[in-house]
């Protein structure tokens, strides 16, 4: 017969199997006689085994020598390969269309493309900078009290990097259809331009006046949408944001794309400009049109904080709140792992 300490480490092997077994959806026997805390003794005991088998996997191994300890590196980081992303898949997507004559995209496919490119993107560095990738939506955040300035300066020379390397990885992938179709020729201006491969280059018709409150408009959209998105009050869940982000960048190409082709991003358009100058279409990237290459540069800043600070003195500040009598810190936790309410201010009076 089994004496009591070989009965006890068999009760105990048996929890252990019984919560795996709950793990995987099954329905284990109950073990008779067994007492709470033994049972959370064995699930302590299931949970730190498999802590020290993912601690001994190689990605923990790799993530404890890299892991970066400053959260301004790491985000800057983040803009600028999430950037070098969008720009990427979005330069593929216009070259697709333009150097197939237009034979295997159309305009509504170019529209659905960014969106998703923005929303996998964005779900990329979700979880580290938020997945700006625009300095206007850095200055926006800026506004609100969210991020300091001189973080909107980090970020948009990592975003405008990213982009750069990002148009010149799509270039990469498409060198043989560009020679193909273009040659050696890279011409910016006239019938036969291909600069719009890269960056917005607006028809003559269009006057910079209306090429800049395009810009306003288009990118103001985009920050009032993101406000209402972010706004804790609409309680939109955070795991949606990307996706809903997605949405309106393929809706203000639908809507405002015919001007000047909705850059609506700083770095979107001024970083693709500088490599396209580099390869041979030269200074009339700049020149053109009266020096157009300023305005998506500069109308999105004006146009993301008028729009997104009209949603809440329109709509924002006048949302009730649903939940007044208390507020629950996810981070923030009782003993048993629950959330801890925190009173009003009225309550502690």
């Amino acid at each position: 017969m089994m004496n009591s300490k070989e009965m006890l480490k068999k009760r105990k092997f048996e929890l252990v199997n019984a919560v795996l077994m709950k793990q995987k959806e099954a329905q284990p026997e109950v073990v008779e006689g067994t007492s709470d805390d033994e049972i959370a003794e064995a699930k302590r005991a299931l949970y730190l085994s498999e802590a020290k088998s993912e601690m001994d996997s190689p990605l923990e191994k790799c993530r404890q020598a890299l892991q970066i300890k400053s959260q301004v590196i790491v985000n800057c980081l983040s803009e600028l390969y999430a950037t070098c992303l969008l720009l990427f898949i979005g330069i593929g997507i216009v070259c697709q269309f333009d150097l197939s004559h237009k034979s295997l995209n159309t305009w509504i496919q170019i529209n659905i493309g960014w969106g998703f490119a923005i929303t996998f993107c964005v779900y990329t560095i979700s979880k580290t900078s938020g997945g700006h990738l625009n300095p206007a939506i850095s200055l926006m955040f800026y506004t609100f009290g969210k991020l300091p300035l001189l973080h909107v300066l980090y970020y948009s020379i990592a975003q405008t990097v990213g982009a750069f390397i990002g148009t010149a990885l799509a270039y990469s992938v498409y060198y043989d259809q560009i020679w193909h179709a273009l040659g050696a020729a890279r011409i910016a201006v006239g019938p036969n331009a291909t600069a719009t491969l890269f960056t917005s280059m607006p028809p003559e018709h269009v006057s910079n006046v209306i090429a800049f409150y395009d810009q306003f408009v288009g990118t103001g959209f985009l920050a009032l949408f993101v406000a209402v998105i972010v706004d804790k009050r609409n309680e939109i869940p955070v795991g949606i944001h990307p996706l809903l982000v997605g949405f309106v960048i393929a809706m203000i190409g639908m809507a405002f794309g015919m001007n000047v082709g909705y850059p609506i991003n700083p770095a979107r358009d001024f970083a693709p400009r500088v490599f396209a100058a580099l390869i041979g279409y030269g200074t009339e990237m700049f020149t053109y049109h009266n020096y157009y290459f300023w305005i998506p540069v500069v109308a999105p800043f004006f146009g993301t904080v008028f729009a997104a600070w009209s949603y809440y003195l329109f709509v924002g500040f006048h949302i009730v709140d649903r939940h007044p009598s208390a507020v629950y810190l996810k981070d923030i936790k009782d003993d048993n792992g629950d959330s801890v309410p925190l009173k009003k201010n009225s309550d502690l009076a």
